[in-house]
């Protein structure tokens, strides 16, 4: 015979699974608890460890890299899974490290030439800390920043690290251009630039600044596909506008180089540069040049070029509404 469960049933079962439930709920509690107290008790002894390997500063200079901070896979294991604290850690140590050496250099500091600091272990630092957690940007974007005027291929390894890692982060490759571009590769610049500007979100300056490594780098071919594209494709007004000052660059350009080739074949024929642009306004007109009332050339926009007449160069004008640098 099968029996119906009656209101005191019920509210005996409710209690008894409520109690239950409570149980379960502290017990995860504890759980959780149990978690974050090791957690840190191993990043403490992490960083204890550390710090007891940390030689004085004054040590620093004798002992080799390898001494100083663990290797990332140490430190990865080390951290039992805590690998975002003990790249923290490191990261903290890199800006102190920077902090200690800069704050003992009495009056200006060039930021970008920093090697009297001596600074041999910071690159290694941002090697742990971005091994320890590769999605960690700040760090590379530290090292970005600080790196290269201390070991600029420690800095090039590092953002290239970055990149391999986050391959939507195209800041990293705008970080990665800049570097190349200070040390004058601009083929390598225009191509970091490029690969940033084909991930989504990039902006539109990103593929400018290809452009403008193109350009710095002398193919002005190249540099002028990307600009006309540009100027076809983005919607943003200020972005068609530069795009369009910067074709006008590229055409003053080649004009320049013109003009030089027709003030070198005076210079070749009577012996001397000219002196006013009249002496060559044949050769001018021959090569179809926008001239204005008095035979000097126009720049696009319409002003004249000037003569430098100490080396048979050209110039813009000092009214040129032209973009004078890249």
């Amino acid at each position: 015979m099968t029996g119906t469960m009656g209101p005191e049933g019920n509210h005996t079962t409710r209690i008894v699974t409520g109690r239950s439930e409570q149980r379960r709920l502290k017990r995860r509690e504890l759980a959780l608890v149990l978690i974050i107290v090791c957690g840190l008790g191993a990043t403490a002894g992490l960083s204890r460890w550390l710090e007891l390997r940390h030689p004085p500063a004054d040590q620093l200079a004798q002992k080799g890299l390898d001494d100083l901070y663990l290797k990332p896979e140490q430190a990865r294991r080390l951290s039992l899974g805590f690998n975002a604290m003990a790249a923290d850690w490191y990261w903290m140590r890199s800006l102190q490290y920077v902090g200690r050496k800069i704050s003992t250099q009495e009056g200006a500091i060039q930021i970008d030439d920093l090697s009297a600091f001596n600074m041999k272990i910071l690159a290694p630092l941002l090697e742990n800390s971005t091994t320890l957690d590769p999605q960690f940007i700040a760090a590379y974007e530290y090292g970005a920043i600080v790196l290269p005027a201390v070991d600029v291929q420690a800095a090039i390894k590092l953002i290239k690290k970055g990149i391999a890692a986050n391959p939507q982060a195209w800041r990293l490759h705008t970080y990665l251009g800049y570097i190349y571009w200070q040390q004058n590769r601009f083929e390598e610049a225009g191509a970091a630039y490029a690969a940033g500007a084909r991930i989504e979100g990039a902006p539109a300056w990103v593929t400018s600044m290809s452009a403008q490594m193109a350009t710095k780098g002398g193919s002005r071919d190249t540099a002028r596909a990307i600009y006309q594209n540009m100027y076809k494709q983005t919607s943003d007004e200020q972005m068609k506008e530069l795009a369009l000052k910067r074709l006008l660059q590229l055409q003053s350009l080649d004009e320049m180089d013109a003009l030089r080739a027709v003030l070198g074949a005076h210079r070749t024929r009577a012996g001397r540069c000219p002196q006013a642009w009249l002496e060559v306004v044949a050769a001018l007109r021959a090569v179809r040049f926008p001239l204005d009332a008095s035979g000097a050339p126009l720049d696009p926009s319409n002003v004249p070029y000037v003569i430098k007449r100490d080396n048979c160069g050209v110039e813009l004008g000092e009214q040129s509404q032209v973009l004078r640098k890249y």
